[in-house]
């Protein structure tokens, strides 16, 4: 069982809007994809709210460890995109998922969860700080941690990058994240060396690095896969394009697949999702050939 803790939020595009935010997009595509996944978040008690559960009930998401919040609004982003697809971020502060709350139910599925996904924004306050740290704590003595680094201007500092590495047995961040991590806690060399330190620091059982248009690579104990950028694909925008590979990433640990098989399939599905508008697939059918892995 996998459990995902964060951010459930409106990504407000120049036309459109979607429902998003990294924990959420990995928790649904796992869903999507057939495995058991709770997902812990918070919503304001208002129109984007229930908006929010309406859609996830019409999608059959199972919502029922997502919090209300009677006194903070529901988040949101506004999502700029340059001429080439990708995005910048603007983030709403002091939203409901800011205050997302351990309690007892929350403590159970932690205790029982195989694999529990973590990223750095739901940690932004002091309050959704303490919150995650009491969260991980409450994990099984052979439960994985899988943090997810995705900065967001504003919203991460060095305290949280270190506790967050402190119980995380698999590492996904890209190339610029890597290049911060290494500054902030000043750790020397090039990529390789950089990464494999942090292994040896942090004793990572696996770390992905996804590097845009270079590609991407899985490091494990064991060794290093690489796989190029997919070719020939008409991209929408990037929104979301890393959220997809991290959910392949724990659906293959989760299943046992070594590196070189995790690695081809997540870069096939982020590459998917940069064919849509958004991060979610509005067709679910656009998951039967990834599911078909699994099974």
């Amino acid at each position: 069982m996998i459990v995902s803790i964060g951010e459930i939020l409106f990504d407000i595009f120049p036309k459109y809007r979607r429902i998003g935010g990294a924990p959420f997009n990995f928790a649904f595509h796992l869903q999507s994809l057939g495995f058991a996944t709770h997902f812990i978040s918070r919503i304001g008690e208002d129109e984007k709210g229930r908006e929010i559960l309406g859609f996830l009930k019409e999608r059959n998401f199972d919502s029922d460890s997502i919090q209300i919040d009677e006194d903070h609004k529901t988040g949101e982003v506004q999502v700029a995109l340059d001429a080439e697809g990708n995005a910048r971020f603007h983030i709403v502060e002091d939203v409901a998922y800011d205050h997302v709350a351990c309690t007892d139910a929350v403590r159970t599925l932690m205790a029982e969860a195989d694999i529990v996904y973590y990223g750095s924004l739901i940690q932004r306050s002091p309050g959704g700080f303490r919150q995650v740290r009491e969260m991980l704590d409450s994990r099984g003595r052979k439960t994985r941690c899988l943090y997810d680094v995705n900065f967001r201007p504003g919203c991460y500092d060095e305290t949280i990058v270190r506790a967050s590495l402190d119980p995380c047995t698999i590492l996904k961040l890209n190339g610029d994240e890597l290049s911060i991590i290494q500054e902030m806690l000043d750790v020397p060399g090039d990529t390789e060396t950089a990464v494999r330190r942090l292994m040896d620091d942090y004793d990572l059982e696996m770390t992905a690095l996804t590097m845009g248009g270079e590609g991407s690579r899985l490091y494990t104990r064991e060794g290093r896969y690489l796989a190029a950028p997919s070719e020939n694909l008409s991209i929408v925008d990037t929104v979301g394009a890393g959220d997809g590979f991290t959910s392949i990433l724990a659906a293959g640990c989760l299943s046992g697949w070594d590196g070189d098989r995790i690695l081809r399939l997540a870069t096939r599905f982020a590459s998917s999702i940069c064919e849509i508008e958004g991060a979610i697939p509005e067709d679910a059918d656009f998951y039967a050939p990834f599911r078909s892995r699994f099974s």
